[in-house]
Order: structure tokens, then sequence, then C-alpha cells
């Protein structure tokens, strides 16, 4: 009877063996190859910094390398068609932005659907807004901008780049959470914004904190706020916009992994432990901080739900601000 029951519980484990999910052994020998990373973005910004730092961190603890390939083009539509057009097996990735839930909300038809089609894996930083004025100028706080602005309504410019732009459509929150009568006004490149600023063409600017962080230090420009919940490492003595009189305004943008789908859920887990690890490394976050962000993992699940959020979020900005969609 033992003899029988043995060989029951051997076939058992011996069938369970063969049945096992490909997955796991495709996750047990993942990575054999190089792995693509398909930026939507330029080299040398913000997002390809962070993205490199996270890349070469992966392909040291995971033995192969991981390249970056940058794809610039609107709305992330020809990076975002890269990746989704290669095999889902882990050997080509993307880097999803709060951009992403933009292009959903701004373009009337993407050749794709995010939340859909994208296996998300996880979030690499989360990074605000910050709020400026001249440094020599009437408005050292941002309370005093909004004063101004509703004392003198129409008469005051808000400076961003690009419509449709995080930093563009962070200003035109701004504007309906504060009930203010002012005009954004979207420049080119940020060198650009800071040059109107100072030339007093607009009297307050929104943009991130890299760009921005040479004329921070030379004292040309004040920043007056953050957008996030709560005060940033980098710029700790600036308020955030909820504490200078708008409550409830928050605007936190993001970078984030993501992969094809159909990709399997043991290359995600693997990918997903292994950015977990990398985004507490003492010198990513150091490195991170430097640019103004704030290296940070997350669940695949609570990077999908992010994703979902802000297209809503943003869906409402957009028509609220009368953007016409692309």
């Amino acid at each position: 009877m033992i003899d029988r029951l043995t060989r029951r519980a051997f076939a058992q484990a011996a069938l369970a063996a063969a049945l096992s999910p490909v997955g796991n052994a495709r996750a047990q020998s993942y990575p054999i190859r190089p792995v693509r990373v398909i930026l939507p973005f330029a080299a040398g910004g913000q997002a390809d910094i962070t993205a490199r730092l996270v890349a070469e961190r992966l392909g040291e603890k995971l033995g192969q390398r991981f390249v970056i390939e940058n794809q610039p083009g609107p709305g992330g539509i020809v990076a975002s068609r890269s990746v989704l057009s290669a095999p889902p097996d882990g050997y080509t990735l993307g880097l999803a932005t709060n951009g992403t839930s933009i292009s959903v909300a701004i373009y009337n038809a993407l050749p794709f659907d995010p939340v859909k089609d994208f296996v998300t894996i996880s979030t690499i930083g989360y990074f605000g807004l910050v709020f400026a004025t001249n440094s020599e100028g009437p408005f050292p706080t941002l309370g005093d901008f909004i004063n101004a602005a509703r004392e003198r309504p129409g008469q005051l410019n808000i400076g961003t780049i690009a419509v449709g732009s995080t930093q563009e459509l962070g200003g035109e929150l701004f504007k309906a959470s504060a009930k203010l009568d002012v005009q954004i006004v979207p420049y080119r490149t940020t060198p650009d914004v800071i040059v109107g600023l100072i030339r007093n063409d607009v009297q307050l600017m929104v943009d991130f904190y890299a760009p921005m962080e040479s004329a921070l230090e030379q004292n040309r420009i004040r920043a007056v706020a953050t957008s996030g919940a709560t005060r940033t490492e980098y710029l700790s003595a600036v308020p955030v916009v909820s504490e200078a009189g708008v409550p409830g305004y928050e605007v936190t943008a993001w970078n984030g992994l993501f992969a094809p789908k159909g990709t399997s859920p043991a290359i995600v887990e693997l990918l997903n432990r292994t950015v977990r690890d990398i985004v507490t490394l003492p010198e990513i976050k150091e490195r991170f901080a430097n640019l103004g962000i704030e290296a940070k993992a997350s669940t695949p699940e609570e990077f999908k739900s992010r994703m979902q959020g802000d297209i809503g979020k943003w869906a409402a900005v957009i028509e609220r601000a009368g953007i016409p969609k692309q």
C-alpha cells in the first residue's frame, strides 16, 4: 500500500513538473541576450538620463546589457508602436511617462491603448513641477501672484512649454483651481520661458526642476511653489501649491517601464523585483534627487492604476481648458 502511494505521489510530482508554467522557465533563463529599452524622447533629457541609470543597473544585476534606444515623436506614438510590435518575450521594453496618460486624453485616436496593450512593470521615479517668478519682480510668493491676478483679471500671464505638455496642463489646472483670469502662454523651450519671465512677458512660469536649476541657482528666477502633495528634498524651504492658497492642487509626474501585452508574468515579476532593488540604492536616489526626481518603484498594479487615474484627470483638464484634441 505504501509503495503504491509512493509511486502515485512520485507520478503526480513528475506530472506537475512537466506541466509547470513555461513562464517560470523563461524567467529562470531570462535574459540570455541584450534587452532593448525604447524611450519616446531624445537623448540627454531628464527621462533619458534616469532611464539610462536604471538600465545600467538592470544590466549589472541580470547579467545582460539593457540598451537604450531613443525614438522621439509626438505623443510617444513612435516609441510605443515599436515596443508593442515586438514579440512579448521581455527583450523589448518601453518607458511610459505622465505624457502617456496625456496622449490618451488629447489625441482623438491613438493606435494603441496603454491600459489594455501595455503590461506595466514598475515606476522608477516621481517628480513635480516648480512654479517660479522673476527674482527682481513684485511676486516673492505664489500668494502674491494669486492676489495680484485677482485684483487685475486678464492682465497677468503664466509661461510654460508646449501645448499638451504636463507643464502646460499643470498651469491650466492651477488656473482653474485658483479661479484665476490669466493667460497660459506656451513657449518652445524652457530657456525661452525663462527669458519671457525675466522680460516680464509672463509673470509666473511652470516647469520641471532640472531645466530650471541653473537659472534658480543663479538667482535669475525664484521658486515660489512646488506641485506635489508634500515639499521636496531639493527645494525643502519652498511651499507646495496647496500651502500657498490653492487647496487640493497636486501634479506629480512619473516615469515607468512597460512591456508588450502577453509578456510572461514571471519575467514581469523578475523585472519589478530588480527595479525595486535598484531604486533603493543610495547612488541612484542621489542621482535622481539631483534631477528633482524621487526614485520610487511600484507594483505593476499600482502603476496601471496611476496611469488610469491620470488619463481621467488630464482629460478633464483638457476639456475644461478648451484645448482642441489632435
